[in-house]
């Protein structure tokens, strides 16, 4: 009897714990679209999440920037904004995730559908701003977030040090550089100094 009790109380306990709250739509957008540059803010796109946890549409937008609401699966509080033309690579990468696939698998799948045309990836360089912070300073109820960084990302495929001047690695804080010279995923990263 002792030992189904404590199973029992373990069954809960991981219930509990392993139950994601998502938080209502209007708040999720709000976090959402602190990423957005301001003139961008009222017609974006927010992708977010359901009841459910299944990541949908909150806001369709009238402009060409989209807008993904926190993860409340992952630790922190993190939000992102991009220009619609990174929606199919995002996308991509959203659903190889949900196929169980590897970081490694990812890369790989979305390199070779960029390689033969499948995936289609902008010409010129596209912005991403992702804006984040800790738990302990976010209110769930206004969708509030205080002390919070921000990093800017330039993506374009196939890159390099010596096409873009840019250090293939971090230097000085502030300074940018070029993450992942020469691949399909290159991208100019610039995380102000504190």
């Amino acid at each position: 009897m002792k030992k189904l009790l404590f199973l029992l109380a373990f069954a809960f306990t991981f219930s509990a714990f392993s139950q994601t709250k998502i938080l209502p739509k209007d708040i999720q957008i709000k976090t959402a679209i602190l990423a957005a540059p301001e003139m961008y803010k009222v017609g974006v796109t927010v992708l977010g999440y359901n009841p459910e946890g299944k990541l949908v549409t909150l806001k369709e937008g009238t402009n060409r920037m989209v807008c993904l609401a926190d993860d409340p699966n992952n630790e922190g509080i993190s939000v992102a904004c991009y220009g619609a033309e990174l929606e199919p690579f995002m996308a991509r990468g959203r659903q190889l995730a949900a196929e169980g696939k590897t970081n490694e698998e990812k890369r790989e799948a979305r390199k070779n559908e960029i390689d033969n045309g499948t995936l289609i990836m902008p010409t010129e360089p596209s912005m991403t701003y992702i804006v984040a912070g800790e738990e302990k300073d976010y209110n769930p109820e206004t969708g509030e977030l205080q002390n919070s960084k921000i990093r800017y990302v330039i993506y374009k495929p196939y890159m390099t040090g010596e096409s873009t001047g840019l250090p293939t690695k971090p230097q000085d804080p502030g300074m940018p550089w070029l993450m992942d010279a020469g691949t399909h995923r290159s991208h100019i990263m610039i995380t102000p100094a504190n």
